[in-house]
């Protein structure tokens, strides 16, 4: 289902999501990716760098927190920019792996271009891990 403008006002707030994440799927992104730094995959390398365990990538936290707002719109391909500051890991502790909170609201509609601005907030326990996220949707112009 497309993204409707005539529902979507500042301050609409998109469903949460929470996402999950564990050693299992930070190798299979490592993978896909071809981001194999041990910081992501060896514990002991981890904790020899000062770090609690190892971390999910950036770009992984990134990509799965945009979900929220690609699905929320009803077309991926209507995210047409999206940019985040990363401010802190997604720790994934070996057994349990960590879940990431995302939710979103919507900050500013563009009723001439159909662009919806998006802001989300993403932490992991509790901790903000993205900063000034923030994707903008092109919703389908009406044919008259």
């Amino acid at each position: 289902m497309a993204l409707d403008l005539l529902h979507v006002r500042p301050g609409l707030e998109l469903p949460r999501r929470t996402v999950h994440v564990d050693w299992e799927r930070l190798v299979a992104y490592a993978e896909a990716s071809g981001d194999h730094n041990p910081i992501h995959q060896d514990e002991e390398f981890a904790h020899s760098v000062g770090l609690p365990d190892v971390i999910a990538h950036g770009m992984w936290t990134m990509g799965a927190a945009v979900v929220l707002v690609a699905d929320w719109a009803g077309d991926p391909t209507a995210v047409v920019s999206y940019g985040t500051r990363f401010v802190n890991p997604v720790v994934v502790p070996a057994t349990g792996g960590a879940d990431v909170e995302v939710s979103g609201v919507v900050t500013k509609v563009d009723e001439e271009t159909g662009r919806v601005t998006v802001e989300l907030s993403v932490t992991c326990d509790g901790t903000k891990v993205l900063g000034r996220a923030v994707a903008v949707v092109q919703a389908p112009v009406p044919v008259p």
